[in-house]
C-alpha cells in the first residue's frame, strides 16, 4: 500500500486551469485543489500465478472516495526467445515516464506534455508483446493493441482496435558509473465524439466534440550517474522527452445546441527536461522545465467563415511553459517528504500561477523493484 497526500498553495484559482491551445482532457490537467488534500493511495496485489503466468492488480483509491483500477494484468513467464506477453489493463510502454507509478515520480506532478497529451498517463485495455534482444546492450521492441478507452482515444462501439502503439528502447553502460537509455515510440488512437467544455464568442458555455485519429511520436532519453555504480550517497539522473501529435478528423461545435461540424486538423508538440541530484545521502534536489507549442489548428467552421476563431477560445494558439524546482528527503526506502515550487505559465497569455506543493509518500509492506 502506498499512501500519499499534499498541501497546495496556488496563486490562481485551480478551477480555471487550462493548458492554452490544447483540447482539454476530461481529467488529469492542472495542479489539483488548494490547501490539504489526500492524494492517491495505491493498493497492489502481485504474485506468480503458476510457472507460466504472473498477475498484478493495482487499485488507486482517490481522495474523493472513488476507486480506479490503474492496472490489472497477467504476464507470461515461460515464453522462449526473449518474448513476453501481457494482457489486461496496464500503463502503456510508450515513452519513459508513462509506465512509472505516481509515487515514484521525481516531482509532485506530471510534465505538461503528459497532462495535455495523455491526461497524465496512458493506460491500455488490451495486449502487449515485448521482445528483449539477446545482446550485451539492452535492446527492447514492443507492440500494443487496445480498445482506445483512454485519452486521447474514446471507448467506441466497435470491434476494431481503438489504439495501437509501437516502441523501441535501447540502453547500456559507459564505464562503471554511467548508464543510459534511449527510446522511440508511436501511438495511434481513434476518437468518437470526444467531448470537452468551452465557451463561444459570447462567453456562453458550450460542449464541443472531436472525432477522428490522433497520432503521437515520442523520443525519450535518460542518463544516470553514480560513483562506481553506488547511489548510496550521490547520484544524478537527467531525463527528457519530446512529443509531437497530430489530430485529423471532425470538430463539432455546441453539440447540444447549434451542432455544427466540419473538418479539423492540428499539429502540436511539447517537451520537458529535468535533472535530479542526490547531494547528501537521502536528500535530493531537482529542476524541471516544460515547454509546449499548440500551433494554429485548421478548423473548417472558421476557415469557411461560419464561426469566428474566438468561438473556440480553448484552441487559440498558445505556448505554455513551466519551471519547477523540488527538494525531497527519503527517511528510508519506505518514506519520502517533498517540497516543490513551480512558476506555471501554461494558461492563456502566460498568466503566472505560483504553485507551492508539500507532499508525503509512505509505503506499507513489500514493494517490488522500480524500473530503470
Amino acid at each position: 500500500m502506498i499512501i500519499t497526500g499534499n498541501y497546495n498553495d496556488l496563486s490562481r484559482d485551480p478551477a480555471t486551469y487550462r493548458i492554452a491551445g490544447f483540447i482539454p482532457p476530461p481529467e488529469g490537467e492542472g495542479p489539483g485543489d488548494r490547501s490539504f488534500n489526500l492524494g492517491e493511495s495505491e493498493l497492489t496485489l502481485a504474485a506468480n500465478v503458476d510457472p507460466y503466468f504472473f498477475a498484478n492488480v493495482t487499485a488507486a483509491i482517490q481522495g474523493d472516495n472513488s476507486i480506479d483500477i490503474e492496472e490489472a494484468y497477467f504476464k507470461t513467464l515461460a515464453l522462449n526467445h526473449g518474448f513476453t506477453l501481457k494482457g489486461g489493463r496496464f500503463f502503456s510502454g510508450i515513452g519513459y515516464l508513462n509506465e512509472v507509478h505516481s509515487h515514484n515520480w521525481d516531482f509532485v506532478d506530471q510534465p505538461l506534455v503528459y497532462q495535455a497529451f495523455f491526461a497524465g498517463q496512458l493506460a491500455q485495455d488490451g495486449v502487449q508483446l515485448r521482445w528483449l534482444a539477446p545482446t550485451d546492450y539492452f535492446i527492447e521492441l514492443g507492440a500494443e493493441a487496445g480498445n482506445g478507452r483512454s485519452f486521447p482515444g474514446t471507448q467506441r462501439d466497435s470491434n476494431a482496435l481503438g489504439s495501437t502503439a509501437l516502441f523501441a528502447h535501447a540502453g547500456g553502460d559507459v564505464g562503471d558509473s554511467i548508464s543510459w537509455r534511449f527510446g522511440l515510440s508511436w501511438l495511434q488512437a481513434h476518437s468518437s465524439d470526444r467531448a470537452y467544455q468551452d465557451t463561444d464568442q459570447f462567453g456562453t458555455a458550450v460542449t464541443n466534440a472531436f472525432s477522428g485519429t490522433t497520432r503521437t511520436w515520442i523520443v525519450d532519453g535518460t542518463l544516470k550517474w553514480a560513483p562506481h555504480g553506488d547511489p548510496t550517497h550521490h547520484q544524478l539522473k537527467v531525463q527528457g522527452e519530446y512529443m509531437h501529435r497530430t489530430d485529423n478528423g471532425q470538430l463539432a461545435f455546441d453539440v447540444t445546441g447549434a451542432n455544427l461540424a466540419d473538418a479539423y486538423s492540428s499539429s502540436q508538440s511539447g517537451w520537458y527536461l529535468q535533472a535530479v541530484y542526490e547531494f547528501i545521502q537521502r536528500w535530493r534536489a531537482g529542476v524541471r522545465y516544460d515547454s509546449m507549442n499548440s500551433g494554429t489548428p485548421s478548423i473548417g467552421l472558421v476557415d469557411a467563415k461560419i464561426l469566428p476563431a474566438n468561438a473556440f477560445p480553448a484552441l487559440l494558439p498558445g505556448t505554455p511553459q513551466r519551471t519547477s524546482i523540488m527538494v525531497d528527503w527519503s527517511l528510508s526506502e519506505f518514506s519520502r517528504l517533498r517540497a516543490q515550487y513551480a512558476w506555471d505559465e501554461a494558461r492563456a497569455e502566460h498568466e503566472l500561477d505560483r504553485q507551492l506543493f508539500l507532499q508525503y509518500i509512505f509505503a506499507i509492506g513489500a514493494h517490488g523493484a522500480h524500473k530503470f
